[in-house]
């Protein structure tokens, strides 16, 4: 019983002297706040989203008759001009019809020859059947029965020249449909892509078939981004623009080329198709189309400014600081953008400020003079970061970037 009664005086002998040391660091002077330097820096205000680079202009080079493909003069990655035969397909149907309607043509012409003479012949036989009728040596029936011939053969020449050019339509379709069956390029460019292969048949129906796209000039290209309906009010056309690409350890540029208006909706989430243009001229560096882009376009920027961390203007003081501040500033704290910065060892006092360009981290100040050099307050200091205050480095303390005229969101690259 005595020993137990000694081992809680001296558990209680411990704790006093615990709380004692609590109370003795406690009244240690360390720092209250977490701060944060007010320096001139640049800021770049960026429109982050994702694309995929495409061609500038592709063709699709079709095939508008069926048939066998006998043969392919092209590849992926040919280089193709304007009119170059690129393939064929087996002829042999559409030279038959060719034929066929060549020979029904000169049929029909041969008939317009013999309606002609047909026609002369009535008409003879009518100024005859008219003189004889006028001496009465022949009866009106007789006139009236070689009229009624003279008009059938007008009749049947005409007819016979209408058929004359039908046949003429005939071959001309057929001969295109000859034509068909050599492919040529429309364009100067590069095959991308080949959808066939010597001996494939393609059956052509309201659409021709694909057999190859052809993208015209590889030298320049664009991406292909979509962005939401949050960030696409502030991307306007000729704003510059910076993209990586996962194929290069190397930063593009480009400029918006155009913002269209087609909105796509996928779960609720309104986005718009933004179209950047770039040159591709670097032959160590080629984008490939269909590769991703990661791009970042710039909508603001503003050099050599003074800026904050963006922190210090969401900070609010307690209730206490807040209490004696407003004393401070003789019983009114105004309604605004304000940041706080330390006055003296504990206090605070507020400056009103107006904002400029900000991006993810950093705010510039407007209109503010005798800031710079000063430290803002981001919030209230945790009890460890107040132990290791003693030149440690605060890890939320931000830091500001160096200046940089090219800055974008984009790493740089690895020498």
């Amino acid at each position: 019983m005595i020993a137990k009664h000694s081992i809680n005086i001296a558990f209680a002998a411990a704790l006093a002297v615990f709380a004692g040391c609590t109370e003795q660091f406690a009244k240690k002077e360390g720092p209250k706040f977490r701060l944060a330097p007010i320096a001139k820096t640049d800021i770049v205000k960026t429109v982050e989203a994702t694309g995929t680079v495409a061609p500038i202009k592709k063709v699709e080079v079709g095939a508008q008759v069926n048939g066998r493909i006998i043969k392919l003069f092209v590849d992926f990655n040919s280089h193709v001009t304007n009119g170059q035969v690129v393939a064929l397909i087996d002829p042999q149907v559409y030279d038959a019809q060719y034929k066929s309607a060549l020979a029904q043509l000169h049929a029909n012409e041969a008939n317009v020859m013999k309606c002609e003479a047909a026609l002369v012949l009535a008409e003879k036989t009518l100024v005859r059947k008219e003189s004889l009728s006028k001496k009465q040596l022949a009866s009106v029936a007789d006139y009236d029965s070689a009229l009624e011939v003279r008009d059938i053969a007008a009749a049947a020449l005409k007819q016979a020249r209408a058929q004359v050019e039908q046949s003429h339509a005939s071959v001309s379709q057929a001969r295109a449909n000859l034509n068909y069956c050599t492919i040529v390029s429309p364009v100067d460019g590069t095959v991308i892509l080949r959808s066939v292969d010597e001996g494939q048949t393609v059956v052509s129906s309201m659409n021709a078939v694909p057999l190859l796209t052809i993208a015209e000039d590889l030298s320049r290209i664009q991406v292909e981004a979509t962005v939401p309906e949050a960030d696409v009010g502030a991307i306007r056309e000729g704003q510059p623009v910076t993209f990586t690409a996962d194929a290069y350890r190397k930063r593009f540029k480009g400029i918006v080329r155009q913002v269209r208006l087609a909105s796509t909706t996928v779960n609720n989430v309104v986005t718009y198709p933004i179209i950047i243009e770039a040159a591709n001229d670097d032959p160590n560096a080629m984008l490939f189309p269909g590769m991703t882009a990661n791009i970042s376009v710039e909508t603001a920027r503003a050099e050599g400014v003074v800026a904050v961390s963006s922190a210090a203007l969401r900070f609010r003081p307690n209730n206490d600081d807040y209490a004696a501040a407003k004393a401070a500033a003789g019983g009114e704290i105004p309604r605004g953008r304000k940041i706080w910065i330390k006055d003296g060892d504990t206090g605070m006092k507020f400056v009103k400020v107006e904002e400029g360009v900000s991006d993810a981290s950093f705010t510039q100040l407007v209109g503010v003079d005798g800031l710079e050099g000063k430290e803002a307050i981001l919030g209230y200091a945790t009890a460890r970061t107040a132990a290791n205050a003693g030149g440690a480095v605060n890890p939320f303390r931000p830091k500001f970037p160096q200046r940089n005229k090219n800055k974008g969101t984009a790493p740089e690259p690895r020498k």
